[in-house]
């Protein structure tokens, strides 16, 4: 069985993690860790599964990640290169006393908001992703500071989004295999018809016992989870071809342009038409 608590290596001479991983080291189970991450994407895109959010990424996305906060990168094609600079670090690895400090109020602050996940945005993004790239090569003191500049800016950055909050999971090893067993299959057959009935029997488990796991687990039910995984690759088709609505919708998964429209609003709260005009390049 697979272990939901993933172990981060910490070299002796180093008080936190950052480091590079790339294809196959990129490619991770459902997990989480003790440890904040931040994670730059610098190559590939796919989905991303942070808590109960459902998301694109790509190349240049940065987000920042509470202690225990389940996630998984899931490329967009199998053999696609996936990377990501990564650092790990434990909340209080400075000290307590010097996160009490007055001059640390938005630091500390910001660390203390667990069970979330943010995705930075505009400039601050692009400040500390900078800062990013020279703390992967920094070695000593040059470290810490690199790391504390970052998480400052974090902790004032005002174009931010929160992804996911106050998720929290128990979830055992062994229900960690199944939860991996649900999310391959339904990325495998998001775009034909599934029941509850089919997805159910991969786990062994009864429908009721299937949709009560599910839900305890990811937060949404299994029929949500499914829709965004099918709006999120009807937007990535929106904004990179110019292929007509009514095709992405039966390459989507669905067969009513009616109920397609209705999905994609409930999830992007505006019709496919508009979310393409916002994003013609």
């Amino acid at each position: 069985m697979k272990t939901l608590i993933q172990k981060i290596h910490v070299e002796e001479h180093h008080s936190f993690a950052c480091r590079t991983y790339k294809t196959p080291d990129f490619e991770t189970a459902w997990h989480k860790h003790p440890e904040c991450e931040l994670i730059l994407i610098t190559e590939g895109n796919g989905t991303a599964l942070i808590g109960d959010y459902i998301g694109e990424y790509k190349q240049g996305d940065l987000f920042f990640l509470s202690p225990n906060v389940p996630h998984w990168f899931r490329k967009s094609q199998q053999k696609m290169v996936g990377s990501a600079i990564v650092i790990h670090f434990l909340r209080d690895f400075w000290g307590e006393t010097f996160l009490s400090l007055p001059e640390m109020k938005n630091v500390s602050r910001q660390l203390d908001n667990n069970n979330m996940g943010i995705q930075l945005l505009g400039d601050s993004k692009n400040d500390i992703v900078l800062l990013i790239k020279q703390l992967e090569h920094a070695e000593g003191m040059e470290r810490i500071y690199l790391l504390l500049n970052c998480v400052q800016k974090i902790s004032v950055s005002t174009v931010q989004k929160v992804i996911t909050s106050a998720f929290h999971t128990i979830t055992s090893g062994e229900e960690n295999s199944v939860i991996e067993k649900i999310i391959d299959y339904s990325f495998k057959n998001f775009l034909k018809p599934i029941s509850l009935k089919e997805v159910a029997e991969i786990t062994s488990m009864s429908i009721p016992s299937f949709c009560r796991f599910f839900k305890r687990n990811i937060k949404k039910s299994y029929f949500d989870f499914i829709r965004e995984i099918r709006i999120g690759h009807a937007c990535k088709l929106l904004r990179e071809t110019n292929r007509p609505v009514l095709d992405i919708c039966y390459d989507s998964g669905y067969n009513s342009s009616a109920h397609f429209t209705k999905q994609f609003k409930a999830v992007t709260k505006i019709p496919p038409t508009q979310y393409r005009k916002q994003h013609i390049k």
